[in-house]
């Protein structure tokens, strides 16, 4: 394909063409039609670089961000990396149990700061080894700066990989059991970890559950109807009822209902979606099909289904996974010594530091302390190094370092101006092999080609579809008057609607429901005095063919006579029958959002396809695959 002469390849097709297809097929009618999604695409991306968009600030940064992360595989010793690999599956299939204190630290502070911290933090673990308590020491006075550790003592649970800071981690997976590791610093400030426990990892379980909601908060009468019902949801289970069928009948979390109460699967630590609660009686549970006792989290009453548990897979199966994590661990940064070594050796570099830092180490003064040092008296441009036949200039270091001050006096500036210019001239390479990368891994310049193109999409379609269509009431109003045929109502009833578990409690509530001086809630709260399980009553609008138990249905006005419906029983009083007719622009103005945000997508790339010529390779095309 060509739009405004810019050649796009048969490659970058099938990259995409297969990243939404995971089963393609190549026949013609297949690929058609995946090329009129892909030439509407690429129509708004070109727009989007035709007004600019690729040059809009926060674009940029936010490619940019992007890049950054793509290229970190590439900016790493592949050796030391596959390493570092195979140490993060041989730690995923532990976990470790530890207790941690904290003392804070900024990175950037001063010898003296540091010292002080270090020197606070061993004399905690002397008073330790001495016999003190370790919780006990860390919610103390002059204890842990953890805010966590008011309510934790320390203690963190059990993790894995991944799960804690990389420096955080290898302390804990290389300290013994009930030992008490040296002081060691992450960004945080400094720790110690006392290991408490080591275990196989436990894998990820999915599981299913009933819920009674019930939010922490809550007290007295509220808290007690919650715990009678899924006792007695509880005991109908242990009589032989069925699992599922009692998540229909009574479960109150909407997001797992339809799924017959099955969650998400998950696994144990600090990045599990599940409180602690939840995650231990799920993993106590022996076999699958067993079910928990009710028990309570913040979210209300629980019962606990093992649906599966699936151990740690083995290492060729999440290598891929590790890979990525790895990437963009921390860890990964301990690769990059080594890494840049090799690159100095491959672009021939050339040290010329000898003379051309002398003049920073002589101009390191008060205003380099505060963070803004004078570089304007550097009149010359000597290389500091050179690399792949390229200078790299101390104008470049005195830009980095003007501004890189606010720090401890205490050292020499030459020790400060080696340590500033160690860290320059690291990123200064890797960022040089960065700018290189499109060229050398083609898989690299795809990825951050995709990126590109999805950033300005997203961009230009808020600006010319989504949120015009949101913004743009007048159009939108006009829209709705041109096709106000297509917002119609059903039939609908204004009722309140009695949900019952059985034909008898149905009976009971409709009798009551005879008597005028008695409201939904009255009936309810009588009915549901032996149980809670007895019935739900809904008040409001209800359109009949929306929803199965109504859709077929004839009612008249008033109370209709009880009738059941898969499983449950309805009565249903209606104070007032309503005829099909027109919704108003409020009843509908979702529905016509949408439709307008899709009448003016259409409209605007007929404007692009005159706008923007496209020429496509048909022969190109249908070869994609061959």
């Amino acid at each position: 394909m060509t739009i405004n002469d810019k050649k796009i390849t048969q490659s970058e097709f099938l990259q995409i063409y297969l990243k939404n297809n995971p089963d393609p097929k190549y026949d013609k009618a297949s690929l058609d039609e995946y090329m009129e999604l892909f030439t509407k695409f690429k129509l708004k991306v070109a727009e989007a670089e035709a007004l600019g968009y690729d040059t809009i600030p926060k674009l940029v940064k936010e490619l940019d961000g992007y890049k950054n992360q793509l290229a970190l595989p590439y900016l790493v010793d592949s050796a030391k990396n596959e390493s570092l690999i195979k140490e993060a599956y041989e730690r995923t299939k532990n976990e470790i149990k530890a207790s941690h204190i904290l003392i804070k630290t900024n990175p950037n502070a001063s010898p003296e700061d540091t010292l002080k911290a270090y020197n606070k933090i061993m004399l905690l673990k002397k008073r330790i080894e001495n016999g003190e308590d370790f919780a006990m020491v860390a919610m103390g006075k002059d204890g842990s700066e953890d805010p966590s550790v008011t309510s934790n003592g320390g203690n963190l649970g059990y993790f894995t990989a991944f799960q804690m800071v990389y420096p955080f981690e290898d302390a804990a997976y290389t300290t013994p059991i009930g030992k008490i590791s040296n002081p060691f610093r992450t960004r945080f400030g400094y720790h110690i970890v006392k290991v408490v426990d080591k275990r196989e990892a436990r894998g990820t379980i999915t599981t299913a559950h009933i819920m009674v909601s019930v939010s922490k908060t809550a007290t007295g009468e509220t808290v007690d109807a919650a715990e009678a019902k899924i006792n007695e949801i509880y005991e109908l289970l242990e009589n032989g009822e069925n699992f599922e069928d009692l998540v229909v009948r009574y479960s109150d979390d909407p997001s797992s209902n339809k799924m017959k109460g099955v969650l998400p699967a998950f696994g144990t630590g600090a990045t599990t979606r599940m409180v602690s609660e939840f995650e231990e009686a799920a993993f106590n549970l022996e076999k699958d099909g067993d079910y928990s006792k009710p028990l309570r989290t913040d979210y209300g009453y629980h019962i606990i289904k093992r649906i599966s548990l699936t151990p740690v897979a083995s290492f060729d199966e999440m290598k891929n996974s590790l890979e990525s994590k790895v990437a963009k661990d921390e860890r990964s940064k301990s690769t990059q010594d080594s890494f840049v070594a090799k690159l100095k050796k491959e672009y021939k570099y050339v040290d010329k530091t000898k003379k051309s830092l002398k003049w920073f180490e002589e101009h390191v003064d008060s205003n380099y302390y505060k963070g803004n040092m004078d570089i304007s008296s550097l009149k010359t441009n000597n290389a500091l190094f050179t690399m792949d036949g390229k200078e790299f200039k101390q104008q470049d270091f005195a830009k980095f370092i003007q501004f890189q001050g606010r720090r401890s006096q205490q050292e020499s500036p030459k020790n400060v101006i080696a340590k500033q210019y160690k860290i320059w001239e690291k990123q200064t390479i890797l960022d040089y092999e960065e700018s290189k990368l499109a060229s050398k891994y083609p898989a690299y310049k795809a990825l951050t080609s995709e990126y590109h193109d999805g950033i300005l999409l997203y961009e230009i379609m808020s600006d010319k579809v989504w949120n015009k269509a949101m913004k743009d009431t007048t159009g939108l109003k006009a829209f709705y008057e041109s096709n106000k045929a297509d917002y119609q109502w059903g039939k609908r009833i204004s009722a309140t609607i009695y949900e019952c578990n059985s034909s008898d409690v149905a009976n009971d509530v409709f009798k009551l429901a005879k008597i005028d001086t008695m409201s939904s809630s009255k009936i309810t709260r009588k009915i549901n005095k032996e149980s809670e399980l007895n019935v739900r009553d809904k008040e409001g609008k209800f359109e009949l063919d929306k929803i199965t138990y109504l859709n077929g249905r004839s009612f008249n006005p008033g109370l209709n006579a009880p009738y059941e419906f898969d499983g449950k029983f309805y009565v249903i009083k209606v104070s007032e029958i309503m005829a099909p007719g027109q919704k108003e622009f409020s009843e509908a103005k979702g529905s016509i959002t949408s439709d307008y945000q899709t009448y003016l997508e259409k409209e605007w790339l007929k404007e692009l396809k005159e706008k923007h010529p496209i020429t496509i390779n048909k022969e190109a095309l249908y070869s994609v695959g061959k």
